[in-house]
């Protein structure tokens, strides 16, 4: 999975009017957990565009006076009117512990049913996985190339390497559903079939 680096400061001070000060000053109060103790930091609200702006997932090297930390991003406060980034929350990574992660779906291959007229339906954008940090995919494959008109593609059918996904096995992860256009061609031809055969 690729990786983008965030360059900030630790905080001292964590209390109301401290964090007021880091936002009126344009810069996101975060924290680390999953360390011996968490580590609270603060960076440049812009140095977050990449991360959180994005349909694409990412893990974070956070990097803090000369510290590394190998991170996800956990959690995520928005102000309710200006939508501007409160707080974020961020789990630091061992090598030899799996975790859990969301990720985006990518859609690959020709469906028959959608060449017929279906329309293809992504029902989950993101799926969960779960697995070490060196083997998270950027993505999760959907292959659509054997989905017929009315098909729908169960995440038992996606090709998992090295992870795992949290999911029950009935969730569908994208469907082919019947056009309202191919609906009425169907119709249409059944009329005419059934014409024809009274003809007879």
């Amino acid at each position: 999975m690729k990786s983008i680096t965030i360059k900030g400061s630790e905080r001292e001070n964590v209390g109301k009017k401290a964090t007021k000060a880091v936002r009126d000053a344009g810069m996101v109060p975060c924290v680390i957990y999953g360390g011996n103790q968490p580590v609270h930091f603060v960076a440049d609200e812009r140095a977050f565009k990449d991360l959180v702006y994005t349909p694409n997932a990412h893990t974070v090297v956070v990097e803090l006076n000369g510290t590394s930390y190998n991170v996800i991003m956990q959690d995520i406060q928005f102000h309710p009117v200006s939508d501007k980034i409160l707080h974020i929350d961020f789990f630091q990574l061992s090598d030899d512990k799996e975790i859990i992660m969301e990720v985006p779906v990518k859609v690959t291959g020709t469906s028959p049913g959608v060449l017929l007229g279906g329309v293809l339906r992504l029902n989950q954008r993101r799926l969960k996985v779960k697995a070490l940090p060196k083997f998270l995919p950027d993505f999760v494959e959907a292959n659509i190339s054997e989905l017929q008109m009315g098909n729908k593609l169960y995440v038992t059918k996606i090709e998992t390497n090295n992870f795992k996904l949290m999911h029950p096995d009935n969730t569908v992860v994208c469907q082919v559903r019947i056009s309202r256009a191919a609906m009425k061609a169907a119709q249409e031809a059944a009329k005419a079939e059934k014409g024809a055969k009274k003809k007879k």
